[in-house]
């Protein structure tokens, strides 16, 4: 190991020296949230002066389709006089800014919202304080959605439930081993497995890990955040929308990485420094919300999504009499935002919507 260790490592190492090798979930959940160091706790992470760039920053288009698609939602479940407009992890507030400039195509909605945004993040909170100054809109903020008073609420989630703390475990001989976080032999952090199997932990899996080959892996996330969603949903009229990257099946295979100033970082070297996040399973995102009693959709890709909803329309509408260059930069968002390139979003990237039974299909997922 050379250099200095950054403020959470060392913090890190003396509770693997107490307590033996780390689970990945807690040290995932310290990298990112540790209160006085974690990547969350410490930093405005996005832009090109970031360590990445989300959709809403790419383009007002994303935002406002999804200011169309909350309009739209309100009109299903009756429009209410008092409409909980919730986010989860909302950035520097671009996302919410942009879609409710877009829903001031209904008056009565934007008369009805009142904003509550899920953040932890002190340097988030302080830029998304900033960008609602201005807006006739109440908002209010929570640590967590529970938090968030009961009502018929919309809730959106852009790049949320991947950025949630994975469990990690192998497949060996003797059964499925929690991966964990040593110190080794060179004296820097190493992933080991425990020694011991998880106990009766191969009945829980979907049938299609359970086949999988000696030295496999399967993630897995708590399903606290997913059933708290399902639960405030299937409660009272309320709906959801949530657009992350990962994979529609259950499956074994590996997907944690880090990021940092754009490019991919080791996930062990200067914990609190880089971001951490792993492919979202739908599969199993859908399970927990579906089992606390609210309707299904999708997912689908963000790039039909995205096309259901008119990004194509309101991208010629940017256009119209827009200077060559500023409608070259339109055409190279709606290539990041829908295209599925390498560098695209529009197939790596998924959306699925949640309902409560008495609201119809929300919009952008008719069969």
């Amino acid at each position: 190991m050379t250099g200095p260790l950054s403020p959470l490592e060392s913090e890190i190492r003396k509770r693997i020296v107490a307590a033996g090798p780390m689970p990945l979930v807690e040290y995932m959940a310290l990298c990112l949230a540790d209160p006085q160091h974690g990547y969350y706790i410490t930093r405005d992470p996005l832009g090109a002066a970031g360590d990445f760039t989300t959709a809403p920053e790419v383009s007002q288009m994303f935002g406002e389709l999804i200011g169309l698609w909350m309009v739209a939602v309100w009109q299903q479940i009756g429009s209410p006089e008092n409409m909980r407009i919730i986010e989860l992890g909302p950035g520097r507030g671009t996302l919410m800014t942009d879609a409710l400039r877009a829903a001031q195509l209904a008056p009565a909605f934007g008369a009805a919202a009142v904003l509550h945004l899920v953040e932890i993040s002190p340097p988030l909170r302080a830029l998304q304080e900033q960008a609602f100054a201005g807006l006739p809109t109440p908002a209010f903020w929570h640590a967590s959605l529970s938090d968030v008073p009961a009502g018929p609420s919309i809730i959106i989630a852009n790049e949320f439930f991947d950025a949630l703390p994975i469990n990690q475990t192998v497949k060996m001989a003797d059964g499925w081993h929690t991966r964990t976080i040593a110190i080794g032999p060179d004296d820097a952090l190493v992933f080991t497995v425990a020694p011991e199997p998880i106990a009766n932990f191969a009945g829980t899996l979907p049938q299609k890990v359970r086949a999988t080959r000696d030295g496999e892996m399967f993630e897995w996330r708590s399903d606290n955040a997913a059933m708290e969603l399902g639960r405030r949903i299937a409660r009272e009229p309320s709906a959801a929308l949530v657009i992350d990257y990962g994979h529609t099946e259950s499956s074994p295979g590996e997907t944690l990485q880090a990021v940092g100033r754009h490019a991919f970082a080791d996930p062990l070297a200067a914990p609190g420094t880089v971001d951490l996040t792993a492919h979202v399973d739908f599969a199993a995102l859908a399970r927990a919300v579906e089992c606390m009693g609210a309707n299904v959709f999708g997912p689908i890709d963000q790039s039909e999504l995205l096309h259901r909803l008119g990004i194509r329309t309101r991208a010629a509408a940017l256009k119209t009499n827009a200077p060559r260059a500023r409608s070259a930069e339109i055409d190279a968002a709606l290539a990041r935002l829908t295209g599925h390139s390498r560098t695209g979003m529009g197939a790596l990237f998924k959306a699925i919507a949640f309902a409560h039974p008495k609201i119809g299909t929300p919009p952008g997922f008719e069969n």
